[in-house]
């Protein structure tokens, strides 16, 4: 049996001992919430001994019950997501999977770090007509940190996962559980809570330098690992490989003080081009997505059906020739080195002095990206198609806070937490001008089908109306950084 690759969305929350699971039937499209079912997990993690998969939010683990006994590999993914490769049981880690991550590990040994044992209980969540639209799991977890001494834990937390369910389900559910006195977790999984202490302790060391490199290095490697999946056609891989590409470049941009300019400035603007045909195509896909969605709001009628036939060969043809122009760029002698480019920068970094420091200049970038947002901000009250650079500096701030999380902890989280929904709600907007900019062309270029194109042009204005109040709320909101 060969590897199997699925898409985790999910949140986790912690759980008091006493409290008994909530009831989430009625929330949202949620109907029902089906009686538990009980399995034991044992897990066991591999990692290299200074953790560095840890760092890059990667696990590699060997499961032994449930419904996925054998090993597993989960890399983050495109909007906070996690892909999880799977294979069969065996002894000793897969040759397949050491491979996948020797990016990360630099081929260094890989031996265990962490042993769990997890005892899950289950709750299907269905909808009206019983499809399974995501599931609850009560968790009661006993953890040990390899080692001499060994360090043990044991605590209780709850995960919701989508499953057939629509994106905005899982905000929902979340929603629910909080307004229930959930708490949402504090660590973002349960190997990084028993490797806690190492982690932090270990990033208190570091310096500002060796932590921003260490982080665009991995977006280096993630670039070279999503340009060979775009050449073998992967699904998604295009959009991987374009947040790749701007995590790398917000990376430059918003830690410049520890680059010499000129260098980093450079390979900023190449990314800057590069992205610009992945954006493109990923343009295409979102635009459709989401005006297929209003459209399936509307009546059953043949004049939708017909709309959304003609609108669908006219984005299939927008898209054949914007991933043309992909496969053109990826084959240019300038694409070409910039590959090089990049790859001589994360193995000789052009450094600062200022990269010396320890959290100072992490701290002051991260300071300086929050009033860059703040000032991008302020420029929308009296100019309301601002909105665009707000979204620029949101993007940069956020990827800036990832970089930031080894060295300020637990300080940056709020901020990070904010700025990185402020970035997806804007996301949302862009998506939602863009199809309506979309329906609009294709209503005044005289198609038959410009009255659909029409209505479904209003609704989309007024969520983007609506939506473009939460943002305006939100920027008013953000909290101060450390």
């Amino acid at each position: 049996m060969g590897a199997t690759t699925v898409t985790e969305r999910e949140r986790k929350f912690d759980f008091d001992d006493a409290r008994p699971v909530p009831r989430l039937a009625g929330t949202g499209p949620v109907a029902h919430q089906s009686d538990p079912r009980e399995s034991r997990l044992d897990n066991t993690y591999y990692d290299t001994a200074d953790l560095r998969l840890a760092r890059a939010g990667v696990t590699l683990r060997r499961r032994v019950g449930g419904h996925d006994a054998g090993w597993h590999l989960k890399r983050p993914a495109a909007g906070g997501a996690r892909e999880e490769t799977q294979l069969p049981p065996g002894d000793g880690v897969p040759a397949e999977f050491a491979e996948a991550v020797r990016g990360w590990t630099g081929g260094a040994d890989l031996v265990r770090v962490a042993h769990l044992r997890v005892d899950r209980f289950s709750y299907d969540l269905t909808g009206a007509e019983g499809q399974r639209l995501a599931v609850l799991t009560d968790d009661h977890v006993h953890g040990e940190r390899a080692g001499s001494p060994a360090r043990l834990d044991r605590w209780r937390e709850l995960e919701v996962e989508l499953d057939a369910g629509p994106p905005e389900l899982l905000d929902t559910l979340a929603d629910a559980l909080v307004s229930d006195g959930v708490r949402p977790a504090h660590w973002p999984s349960k190997l990084n809570r028993i490797l806690a202490a190492d982690l932090v302790a270990d990033a208190g060391r570091a310096d500002a330098g060796e932590v921003v490199i260490g982080h665009l290095r991995d977006q280096v490697e993630a670039i070279r690992a999503h340009d060979e999946a775009v050449r073998r056609g992967d699904h998604d891989a295009i959009d991987r490989l374009r947040i790749a590409m701007r995590r790398a470049r917000a990376t430059l941009r918003g830690y410049r003080r520890l680059f010499v300019r000129p260098a980093a400035r450079q390979l900023a603007r190449e990314l800057r081009w590069a992205c610009r045909a992945l954006s493109r195509v990923r343009d295409d896909e979102v635009r459709w997505e989401t005006v297929r969605a209003e459209l399936a709001g509307l009546p059953r009628e043949p004049a939708v059906e017909h709309a959304r036939r003609a609108l669908l060969d006219h984005v299939d043809e927008l898209a054949q020739g914007d991933r043309r122009a992909v496969r053109v760029r990826l084959a240019s002698g300038r694409y070409a080195r910039l590959l090089g480019a990049l790859d001589e920068f994360v193995a000789d970094p052009p450094l600062t002095v200022s990269a010396s420091s320890g959290r100072r200049e992490v701290r002051r970038a991260v300071r300086r990206a929050d009033r860059r947002l703040a000032r991008a901000a302020e420029a929308l009250r009296d100019d309301p198609d601002a909105l665009p650079e707000v979204r620029r500096r949101a993007e940069v701030a956020r990827y800036v806070a990832d970089v930031a999380r080894p060295l300020l902890g637990k300080r940056v989280r709020t901020w990070r937490r904010a700025v990185t929904t402020l970035h997806e709600h804007l996301d949302e907007h862009d998506a939602l001008a863009g199809a309506g900019a979309l329906l609009r062309a294709r209503a005044e270029a005289g198609a038959a089908d410009a009255y659909v194109y029409g209505r479904v042009h209003e609704r989309l204005h007024m969520r983007r109306a609506a939506l473009r109040k939460v943002v305006e709320a939100e920027l008013r909101a953000l909290p101060s950084p450390p």
